[in-house]
Parts: structure tokens; C-alpha cells; sequence
């Protein structure tokens, strides 16, 4: 039972170089970013950084999904909503419930664009009715969307939460308790994101610079991405055609500090290695690696001290995709699945935007222009605060 494989057979995404996974690509493979400044929110901060902002505001975003005027989905909401529903349309699956089907769904900002608004208004005396404000309230909406009731979960773990996500459904897959999941994770910019890592001076200026010896910090995003999971039993059921298979996953955490990571990249050392032992290959057979890369000093340095650790001076060909679409926190792990599956499909390696000089102690240069190249096993990684680091393999077979 344990050792079913778990197959990708769908795939959905919007962010700010796409409304689609075609969309995603062709942006990736012609170097058109989505770092810009805001646009759709109203702060002091407007002129001073740069994001990765999906362009549609809520009433387009909500009308693309035929809601109602008096609806009450948040940002979040909105985009997971549509990320998932071309994900399973995309799977080409009719009936939800012909199999056991979950849902999966990652977040960390959860409803606070809608909850900030009563902010300034909200007192002793003054109680205005939040329900949206919640993580879980993004899951249930998505979950109500596609008519999933077999099971639902939630998972918030910083950054890392969309990649844990994947994991857990892959683990439900091959314990045999569900047939298919939906996994992912959605993210919408709030002024609460964009004052609390101003608050934390990770936020650049300019455009993202990842694994750059001179990079200034991270630019924020905000997307959704998912993915239909499936059992071979399924897939050979329904003849369906498939993506892609995880073919490796591990989580781990250092606790090493509340938003740094480990200076010698302990926690994404574990997880890489979990990765590859489940995925039962040697760190050489890996062709290309999705890094977290947010461009941060810390990060980056950290995650690179973690890949030499593995891999000495032969780490394989790497870059991170975070200078194309923002860091999009909960999403991310999601986004870059959807990207390590698009590489593998196209034998592609997408460009590290941006960079420039290397970093003294790593030694290590990133891919920089689209790179063609047969690639097998794609190893993607997300490092979130508080030590969360998890790391995912995908496989073409």
C-alpha cells in the first residue's frame, strides 16, 4: 500500500505573471516579471517597495467566479477559488465524489485584507462581525466550490505551508485513506503582510536580486496555485493522463530562531536529505533545483550552505523563480510545484532574474537565461519561519 506511486494529473495557478498555468509558462520562458508597484492597495508603503500583485481587483476576481455583490470572500479566498477550479477542470474530473477526494488547502494570511478594513473602527462599544478572518474560512470556501466533503485540512506553517500541504496529501494517497487530494495553497497581499515584513527589513526597494552577493531583500506576492493528486489505481481507472509523480518529500524543523533561518541550513539540510531517501535516489540524479531563493541575506546564504552540504562543488544547475512572481509566503510552496512540473514537462530550467555577483561563501551560480536540458527529477524547496523547511521531489516517471 505504501509504496503507490502519487501522480499529478492537474494543475492550477494564478499570480502576477499569469491567470493560467499557460499564462505561468510563457511568462517564464520569455523573462516577463511581475514585480511592479502596488496598485490595488491603499498604504504609505505605495511608492517606496515593489510586489508581485495579481492586476484584478476583488469585484473582477469575484464576478470571474459569479459571486454576488454581498459575498464575503477575502483576497485569499478569491484566488484559491480560481487556482483550484482549474486545477480539477484541468484533471478533467466530472464527478468530485466518484472517488474518496480531499482538499488540502495552505495559508497564512487567511481573510485579514477584509478584517484590516474594520481595524480602525473596532472598539469596546463597536463589534463588527468578522467570519472571514480565519484560515480555515478560505478552505471551506474552495471546498464548497468543487463539492468536496471527504475530507479537509488546513495548514499554516509560514512559507512552507503550500509544500506541506502537497506532502500531507501524498501521505494520505499512499496510506490508502483518500484516492485523490487537491493540494495547495493561496495567498492574497494585505497591508498587514506588507507592514509586518517592513517591520522585519527584509523588504527591497528594487527588484528582487536571489542568490545575488549584493541582494537587499524579498519583494511580497500574492497568488494560488493547487494540484490534483492521484493514486495509480485512479489514474489507471480513469485512463488519465499524467503530469508528473512526487516522487520524494521531507519536512524538518530547526528551531533556530522566530523568522531567521539556521546559519549553517540545518533544517533544509534534513529536509532535502528526508527527500531523497524517500524518493530512494542519490542527490546526483537530481537535474535541476526550484531553490526557495527570497533574496533575503539570510536565506539565501542558509539554503546555499544547505545544498553544499548535499552536494559539495558539484550542486547541480539551480535558480529561484521568486524574482518572477514575489515571494508569495503560503502560496509559494504551490507556485513552484506548478513550475517544477512545467520543467519537467518542457525540459526547461527557468533564469534567476537579476543576478549579478556571487555570493563570496557559496561560490554558486544560478541558472540565468532559460536553459534547455532533459530533466528527470526536479528538487523544489520552501523554508518558512521558525525553522519550517520542506522540500519536494518531482519525477517525470
Amino acid at each position: 500500500m505504501l509504496k503507490n506511486r502519487v501522480a499529478i494529473t492537474g494543475m492550477g495557478i494564478i499570480s502576477s505573471i499569469g491567470t493560467t498555468v499557460e499564462a505561468n509558462l510563457h511568462a517564464l520562458l520569455n523573462s516577463k516579471k511581475g514585480i511592479a508597484p502596488i496598485v490595488n492597495i491603499d498604504t504609505r508603503h505605495k511608492n517606496k517597495i515593489k510586489v508581485g500583485e495579481v492586476l484584478q481587483t476583488n469585484a473582477e476576481l469575484a464576478k470571474s467566479l459569479h459571486l454576488n455583490e454581498n459575498h464575503n470572500y477575502s483576497r485569499t479566498a478569491l484566488l484559491g477559488c480560481i487556482a483550484a477550479q482549474q486545477a480539477v477542470k484541468h484533471a478533467k474530473i466530472d464527478t468530485i465524489d466518484a472517488f474518496r477526494t480531499g482538499l488540502i488547502s495552505a495559508t497564512s494570511v487567511g481573510g485579514m485584507d477584509l478584517t484590516e478594513k474594520h481595524f480602525q473602527n473596532y472598539n469596546a462599544e463597536t463589534r463588527t462581525l468578522i467570519n472571514s478572518h480565519h484560515a480555515v474560512d478560505s478552505t471551506e470556501k474552495i471546498a464548497a466550490l468543487l463539492g468536496i466533503t471527504d475530507f479537509t485540512s488546513t495548514i499554516s506553517t509560514a512559507c512552507s505551508s503550500a509544500a506541506n500541504a502537497i506532502m500531507l496529501g501524498a501521505r494520505l494517497i499512499k496510506s490508502g485513506q483518500l484516492d485523490r487530494v487537491i493540494v495547495g495553497g493561496t495567498d492574497g497581499l494585505a497591508k498587514f503582510t506588507i507592514n509586518g515584513f517592513k517591520t522585519l527589513m527584509i523588504l527591497s526597494d528594487t527588484d528582487c536580486t536571489p542568490f545575488d552577493a549584493n541582494r537587499k531583500g524579498l519583494n511580497l506576492g500574492e497568488a494560488a496555485a493547487y494540484l490534483v493528486l492521484e493514486s495509480d489505481a485512479v489514474v489507471k481507472q480513469d485512463n488519465k493522463t499524467v503530469l508528473g509523480y512526487l516522487a520524494g518529500y521531507g519536512n524538518a524543523n530547526d528551531a533556530f530562531h522566530q523568522t531567521a533561518s539556521s546559519e549553517n541550513g540545518e533544517g533544509a539540510f534534513l529536509a532535502m536529505s528526508k527527500a531523497l531517501k524517500i524518493a530512494e535516489i542519490n542527490p546526483e540524479d537530481i537535474n535541476y533545483i526550484n531553490a526557495h531563493g527570497t533574496a533575503t541575506p539570510n536565506n539565501d546564504l542558509s539554503e546555499g550552505k544547505a545544498i553544499k552540504r548535499i552536494y559539495g562543488d558539484s550542486v547541480p544547475d539551480f535558480s529561484s523563480t521568486k524574482a518572477f512572481t514575489g515571494h508569495t509566503l503560503a502560496a509559494a510552496g504551490a507556485i513552484e510545484a506548478v513550475y517544477s512540473i512545467l520543467a519537467l514537462q518542457n525540459n526547461v530550467m527557468f533564469p534567476n532574474l537579476n543576478f549579478k555577483t556571487v555570493i563570496p561563501e557559496l561560490q554558486m551560480v544560478p541558472i540565468t537565461e532559460v536553459t534547455k536540458k532533459t530533466i528527470n527529477y526536479v528538487l523544489s524547496n520552501s523554508f518558512g519561519f521558525g525553522g519550517n523547511c520542506s522540500t519536494l521531489i518531482f519525477s517525470k516517471n
